[in-house]
């Protein structure tokens, strides 16, 4: 399974990818994630089998869904478990979104 991280830089989320990477190790999962600026996500799109948003540009979702046209889920990582960087929380969320 591949995870991209969007944002508006990338400095927070390339935190919660390490910690995501940590967490989806030690439950044995094979995933890959990546964060990437909301400029460059869009070249990407291809290479994901789920979009996560970061919290502060939550506003775009719409423009990245029509850009996946249902291929992927597309979703906006709550504030709550962003700042606080719940990296099992958000798997457990990406779970969930991809059955």
């Amino acid at each position: 399974m591949k995870i991209m991280l969007c944002c508006n830089a990338g400095m927070s989320t390339s935190l919660l990818v390490q910690k995501m990477q940590k967490e989806a190790a030690s439950r044995g999962q094979d995933v890959t994630i990546e964060a990437r600026p909301m400029n460059e996500a869009m070249d990407h799109l291809n290479e994901a089998d789920i979009l996560l948003l970061g919290p502060q540009i939550g506003y775009a979702k719409g423009d990245f869904e029509k850009a996946v046209e249902g291929r992927i889920p597309v979703a906006v990582i709550p504030m709550v478990d962003y700042g606080r960087m719940n990296a099992a929380k958000i798997l457990d969320d990406v779970a969930a979104l991809l059955g």
